[in-house]
């Protein structure tokens, strides 16, 4: 009985504890194996773009939006506005290349909207684009996208930059999407693996995108969850476009915070069986793209593994004091993952300073779990605050 209760204890610290290194030993990998890329070296062909922008019930945030894609230092390309559920009788674009959707009935969906917009395309595009309504886009992001198309990938996932760090929780925010940029994009797709997609700033052929979802009624949030896992499961690779630049909104108040976290972590307690499926695939095709994206899809969300790892710190502590040591160095090496993280990215110094506001922001994420099961009733979208007063500084 004591044995087994043992046995148990010491597969839930491995199965927790392993997140807490697996960033450094990705890292180690990534230092050996990173060379110096000479990727431009010509100009480019204007491949055709549709650029898919998504509202859902809020429209203020959209003229922003639109000023910054035609802003883009690119001409092949039609935007597409789908405004699902909103009021669009001020809005109003004097541009051909803006084309404002309106569905007749709610869609509820963001794939629902991407293929509300497909169906509606003026022409056969090659390449689609998705921009939430709250994004800004820096004027190369369609050149730096095409760097890695003409490289031969068809799945593009570029870097989400925060727009706004008016609040300590939306420092935190960058802070953390800094680490996932970093470990999740920059690292994985160094050493052969894929880029995690973050729900916008993201590229696809529209063949892949049909192929990989037009089969697929995805409700709720997560879609991008679903999408790589249909590309990895097919052993293709994301690749990261570090400067394809995409100003993000992030989280500013609690409620924002609470109600966006609880519909996150309701899509990893969906989805997360998606990463066994690429573990199994991973070792049959010895394939290092779908192996190393399984251990990321099982991976619980940061703040669930930190938790999780500090209570086996603390019972350790009474119970086996080497192991509670271990669990200590273990933490030292997480750290100092996410202080590289911060370093290659040359955060500010009030990231750094938000640190120490992290078990604030953490305990709010536990507050999500309370709303977990009814997570994608609350709503289908965050709540923008931001106004569009700063958006051009946001390029700068």
């Amino acid at each position: 009985m004591y044995e087994a209760v043992d046995i148990l204890w010491a597969f839930f610290q491995i199965l927790i504890g392993y997140n807490l290194i697996l960033p450094i030993i990705l890292f180690f990998i990534y230092s050996t194996k990173r060379k110096r890329e000479t990727l431009k070296t010509e100009v480019l062909p204007e491949a055709d773009y549709a650029i898919v922008v998504t509202a859902y019930e809020q429209t203020d945030t959209l003229p922003g939006v639109v000023k910054s894609l035609q802003a883009l230092h690119y001409s092949n390309y039609i935007i597409y506005i789908v405004a699902d559920k909103c009021d669009i009788s001020n809005l109003s674009f004097n541009d051909p290349k803006v084309i404002l959707l309106r569905p007749e009935e709610t869609l509820g969906s963001n794939t629902r909207s991407h293929f509300y917009a497909i169906n509606n395309f003026i022409r056969e595009h090659e390449r689609i684009t998705i921009i939430d309504s709250d994004n800004l886009v820096h004027p190369e992001y369609l050149n730096e996208l095409n760097v890695y198309f003409e490289k031969g990938f068809n799945a593009v996932q570029g870097v989400r930059k925060a727009r706004n760090t008016d609040t300590i929780y939306a420092t935190l925010d960058s802070a953390r999407d800094i680490y996932y940029h970093f470990f999740d994009g920059q690292v994985l797709f160094s050493i052969g693996s894929s880029a995690t997609l973050a729900g916008s700033g993201m590229a696809f052929s529209v063949a892949l995108y049909k192929k990989s979802l037009q089969h697929l009624d995805i409700t709720g949030a997560g879609f991008d969850k679903v999408l790589q896992f249909q590309i990895v499961n097919k052993d293709l690779r994301i690749a990261f476009a570090h400067d394809a630049i995409v100003f993000d909104e992030k989280t500013s108040k609690t409620d924002q915070l609470v109600n966006q976290r609880a519909r996150w972590i309701n899509t990893w307690f969906k989805y997360f069986t998606y990463g066994f499926t690429l573990l199994k695939k991973g070792i049959i095709n010895k394939s290092i793209n779908q192996f190393v994206f399984g251990f990321i899809l099982v991976r619980p969300p940061l703040f669930i593994f930190l938790l999780l790892s500090g209570l086996c710190l603390v019972v350790n502590i009474f119970v086996d004091p080497l192991i509670a040591i271990i669990w200590f160095l273990a933490f030292l090496l997480f750290i100092l993952s996410f202080i590289i993280a911060l370093r290659s990215s040359n955060a500010g110094k009030n990231i750094y300073v938000s640190l120490l506001k992290s078990p604030l922001f953490i305990f709010y994420q536990v507050l999500s779990l309370l709303k977990v099961k009814n997570a994608n009733k609350h709503s289908v979208a965050t709540k923008h605050y931001s106004s569009n007063d700063h958006q051009d500084k946001s390029l700068l």
